[in-house]
Formats: structure tokens, C-alpha cells, sequence
């Protein structure tokens, strides 16, 4: 059986998912009695969006002492949110002011944010990543979507081999939030691309097509799935006051209400898919559903909101430890299972 891991986008949001892998790595240690056992060691892929994008490439960073195993653990993933979170969504009242009229084509300066990956990633390289994955984004030139995968870095080569900054950067590069970015591949080819959240805020299809097509023979009954959400905001916007606004300042109401959809949408279809094979089970959906709570903004990074997302985590977890344990038992049960092949190893080598 294939384990997929899905991470949603969100911003700040992604406090969210990435308590949760927290926990669920404390569960994994103290259960497969390895203090060093790291989430990604359980997980034969994970796809990831935006927030999510850069969740995962923290969990696949390989060691420097052993690249076949992850440096990170799934509390130093989190850490780059609570420590880095408020510089990250950083503002000047008069660009907030300039905003309101349209007057600046996005709200933050990237340059903390690319700060930030550039501490963490390094001139690591997306074919360096300890497994398979893949992360979105869309090129406003071409006008199609743009997936990094970490296998066809390997089998491409440079033309295909992006750093991990610059993937990051992309991914999350959300319209109205964040300049585009134009980055190159190793190669020096140039892409201008925006969020992986205007084509899949929710990663899971992408990642079931692309585990599926790699594996000609894989059916619904061969994968388990864990998709994590960053909380469905159910902000209302008022008819009256989008008639009103220059069509410039509701940018980041357009923003949200394109990838909430896009998230339940997938949610739905996949939900269905599992179902209709008689396979629920194997898919596992975790998401704070009232977010009344919060403030639900991608950018609400102040301190205040940080904790509360921190609790509103918190108490996901609280009131879904049945699904928690039952997620590590089966990883853990994958794992040990005698012989178990990693499941890419046969495709490498075809390739």
C-alpha cells in the first residue's frame, strides 16, 4: 500500500496542519519506541499547496549526515510559522493605506519571506528531497499549471530542477499577498508563477493522479491517504459592498472565495472517489470546521491570532484522537511490515 500525505494552503493557516504533524510524529516516537522517528519516514509521498508546498519541503529536507533521512522534524516545520510568522505578513500602515485604492499591486514585500526559505532551504535543490512529491503553482504566461515533482527532477535534470527557495516562493506566491515569482531552473530557464492555490488549494487529487499514473497497475484499494486542511473559513461578503469597491481592492475577497471552493470541491470529489470503491477508510480528512474563533485571513499573523490558531488546533486534535492513533497504527503497521519494498524503488529503476 502507497501512504499519501496531503497539506493544504492557507497562510498562516498552516499553523494548523503543521500542529498536527506534531502530534502525530510525537504519537510515532513514543508508539514505535524510536525517538528520532520523523513523519516523512512513514509517508511514501506527500503533495502539498502553497503553505502546505513549503510544509512539505521542510519534512523532506534531507540531513547533511544522511540524505536519505529528513533534517527536520516536524516541530522545527512549525516553528518557521510561530517565529517567523508576524515578520513574514508585515506591513507598513501606508502601504495598507496605498492598498485600499489600488495604488500597490500586492499588500507585503516578499523579501522576509524569501528571507526565511533562503534560512531553512539553503541552495538545496528539489531533486534532493529524501521522497517523491509534488507542489503547485500556475504560470501566468503560459496560462497552465506548473507542478514540481521531485521525481522529474531526477529523471530531467537540470531543465526540471528547481532550488527549494524558489519553489517555495512560488507556491506561495498568492495574488494580491505577494509579488510573482520569477524564478529559473537550475538550467536557467524562466517561470513566472503565482500560488498553488489558483489550481489545487487542496493537493490530494494531484497527488492521487500522480501516485496512479506512476504505478500503471495502483487502484483506490492500494492507497491510504491523510489530507490536512488549514480550517474552512466561511467568511460571508456582502453584495452591496463588492458593488461599491473598485474591482482592485476586493482582490483578496476573490483570493479567498476561489480557493475555498477549490478546496471543498476537491474535498467532495475525493470523499466520493474512496467511497464509491468502499475504501473510506483509507482516505483521512482533518480540518478545523468552526473557525469562529480565529480570525480566518491568510495574513493574520499577529501574535494574538498565532496562539489562537495554535489552541484552535489544539482542539482538532482533542476531538479527533480516535483518527490520530488510528492514522499511526497503520503507518507504523506499513512500516514494519516484513520485506515492505519502498514503492518507488521499482519505478526508479525502470526509469
Amino acid at each position: 500500500m502507497k501512504n499519501i500525505l496531503s497539506i493544504d494552503g492557507g497562510g498562516i493557516r498552516g499553523i494548523i496542519p503543521a500542529l498536527v504533524l506534531v502530534v502525530l510524529e510525537e504519537i510515532l516516537q513514543k508508539k514505535s519506541n524510536d525517538p528520532d522517528a520523523r513523519i516523512a519516514e512513514y509517508f511514501d509521498f506527500i503533495a502539498g499547496t502553497s503553505t502546505g508546498g513549503i510544509l512539505a519541503c521542510i519534512l523532506l529536507y534531507p540531513s547533511e549526515g544522511n540524505p536519505s533521512k529528513p533534517k527536520f522534524s516536524a516541530k522545527e516545520a512549525l516553528d518557521l510559522y510561530v517565529s517567523h510568522g508576524t515578520d513574514i505578513f508585515k506591513t507598513t500602515r501606508w502601504r495598507r493605506f496605498l492598498s485600499e485604492f489600488g495604488l500597490v499591486s500586492e499588500l507585503y514585500s516578499a523579501t522576509a519571506l524569501e528571507n526565511v526559505l533562503h534560512e531553512y532551504f539553503g541552495d538545496t535543490k528539489l531533486s534532493q528531497l529524501i521522497k517523491p512529491c509534488i507542489i503547485t503553482a500556475y504560470n501566468i504566461e503560459l496560462r497552465k499549471n506548473h507542478f514540481f515533482r521531485q521525481q522529474k527532477a531526477i529523471t530531467h535534470g537540470t531543465a526540471r530542477d528547481f532550488y527549494l527557495r524558489d519553489v517555495c516562493r512560488a507556491t506561495s506566491a498568492a495574488p494580491t499577498y505577494f509579488s510573482v515569482a520569477e524564478i529559473y531552473s537550475i538550467a536557467g530557464t524562466r517561470f513566472p508563477l503565482v500560488d498553488g492555490g489558483m489550481v489545487a488549494q487542496n493537493p490530494s487529487i494531484c497527488a492521487l493522479i500522480e501516485v496512479m499514473k506512476a504505478f500503471e497497475d495502483t487502484e483506490i484499494n492500494d492507497l491510504f491517504m491523510v489530507s490536512l486542511g488549514t480550517g474552512v473559513a466561511k467568511k460571508a461578503y456582502n453584495y452591496e459592498h463588492f458593488k461599491k469597491k473598485l474591482a482592485i481592492t476586493i482582490g483578496p475577497a476573490l483570493v479567498d472565495i476561489m480557493t475555498s471552493a477549490s478546496a471543498e470541491s476537491t474535498e467532495f470529489f475525493i470523499e466520493q472517489l474512496f467511497q464509491f470503491n468502499r475504501k473510506s477508510k483509507n482516505y483521512i480528512r482533518l480540518e478545523p470546521t468552526n473557525m469562529s474563533s480565529v480570525e480566518s485571513s491568510m495574513d493574520a499573523a499577529s501574535k494574538n491570532n498565532i496562539q489562537k490558531l495554535i489552541s484552535l488546533a489544539d482542539r482538532l486534535m482533542s476531538e479527533n484522537e480516535v483518527q490520530l492513533t488510528r492514522i499511526v497504527d497503520h503507518l507504523i503497521k506499513e512500516k514494519e511490515a516484513k520485506n515492505k519494498k519502498n514503492p518507488w524503488s521499482k519505478l526508479m529503476d525502470r526509469l
